[in-house]
């Protein structure tokens, strides 16, 4: 990547779906270039040679990843990734009135780029393992909210018409639960198939248990003496029968997704680190190591990722008023992980609890102080991603011996 001080052209990139603008200025300000290509092979040649007969340039562009930043990237460009709300006011910056255009959103990409590049942070070149672990993630996450919303729709069609299964299984996000919908579709179909169906099912299912079989047997035995209208229960047994089978598809890839998930994870290097962090699971783990490393690399700088994971609060001083809030800004998925990751580590940790509930009996809320958590936690894992050392509790409470950490105090007292 050229530094910025040795530009001779910085371009602007104005991205849409099927076309993009592209302006091009020098280090004076002054217009070069002006092109708007297609989103297509022949397009994006024309782009990069225009760009090509500027060098050394840059360019600042609205996105971090799709095939038009990895052309970019493959042709040696410095590109520099700008968040669309920083767009917005560099375009307020050129055009006050509030007039918007392609055009203009490319110049002024460009002149913000010119002006103020030296400050940004040039897009670096992903190592593949973790760009395909961390879409694989990405992805991950968006299944499972798939799942959850159609386990939604299924309670809420089962409270129309089949309260007798609700009250029988209390967690719908388990096969067996699905499976019951699709062989007993309907109360009276249910009541009907009789005991000895009851009990197989419930075998076949491991479900047969002491604490919970003869009460499930009471259910179903008076499953169709509370239930819905023949009309309701016609057309919601379709339905339920129908997201039954969906959930069934959906976890099914899921699976899929964690078996490629953990043989990726196993191959990285930097699994052991990650994998020694208390309370971080199978799914946290990669979720961790790919999040994290895409976007700050190996010398992960604590400041700049617990700003990335919304831990870090926003300030706001102005003569005598000083407040802090949430940081909205950050990497959602990202900020996501990061509050699992604290949550279940109270658990394995008995520092981490100290610290949550001396933040709790300070009066803060449960988000906040696993926020507090979280942001210790960043700072511990950014000292292991520059050391390249795991997570070792004897050496953390060596360390907080040494520096009197009042936290420490709490723990001996508990």
């Amino acid at each position: 990547m050229t530094p910025h001080h040795e530009l001779t052209a910085f371009a602007g990139l104005d991205w849409a779906c099927d076309h993009h603008d592209l302006v091009i200025v020098d280090r004076t300000g002054q217009h070069l270039e002006s092109l708007r290509f297609d989103h297509t092979r022949e397009g994006w040649q024309q782009a990069l040679q225009s760009l090509q007969t500027h060098r050394p340039a840059a360019i600042a562009v609205e996105t971090t990843h799709g095939v038009g930043v990895q052309q970019l990237l493959d042709a040696g460009l410095t590109v520099y990734p700008v968040v669309p709300k920083a767009a917005a006011h560099y375009r307020g910056r050129k055009a006050p009135s509030g007039v918007k255009d392609d055009q203009l959103d490319a110049w002024s990409l460009a002149d913000a780029l010119r002006v103020d590049g030296h400050t940004w942070h040039a897009l670096a070149p992903a190592d593949p393992l973790v760009s395909e672990l961390r879409l694989l993630c990405t992805d991950e996450i968006a299944l499972i909210e798939q799942r959850t919303a159609l386990i939604n729709q299924l309670q809420a069609a089962l409270r129309e018409y089949y309260p007798a299964a609700l009250e029988a299984f209390e967690d719908w996000t388990v096969r067996s639960a699905w499976q019951f919908l699709i062989t007993f579709p309907s109360p009276q179909l249910l009541t009907k198939a009789g005991k000895r169906k009851w009990r197989t099912f419930l075998h076949t299912h491991r479900l047969w248990r002491p604490e919970t079989r003869e009460q499930r047997l009471e259910i179903f035995a008076r499953a169709d003496a509370f239930c819905g209208p023949p009309a309701v229960t016609a057309a919601k047994s379709l339905l339920a029968v129908s997201l039954a089978k969906m959930l069934l598809t959906v976890e099914t890839q899921l699976d899929h997704y964690r078996e490629r998930i953990e043989k990726l994870f196993a191959g990285h290097p930097q699994s052991g680190l990650f994998g020694s962090l208390p309370g971080t699971g199978a799914k946290l783990k990669p979720r961790l190591l790919s999040m994290i490393l895409h976007r700050t690399g190996a010398g992960a700088d604590a400041a700049v990722l617990q700003s990335l994971a919304g831990t870090a609060p926003v300030t706001f001083k102005s003569g005598q008023i000083r407040k802090c809030k949430l940081r909205r800004h950050c990497d959602k998925e990202l900020r996501s992980t990061v509050h699992l990751w604290a949550n279940l580590s109270r658990k394995k940790c008995l520092w981490a609890q100290t610290y949550y509930q001396a933040h709790r009996d300070k009066g803060q809320s449960h988000a906040c102080a696993l926020r507090c958590l979280a942001q210790r936690w960043l700072k511990i894992l950014a000292a292991m991603c520059r050391s390249g050392k795991p997570y070792d509790e004897a050496v953390h409470l060596k360390n907080m011996t040494r520096h009197g950490s009042w936290n420490l105090t709490l723990k001996t007292a508990a």
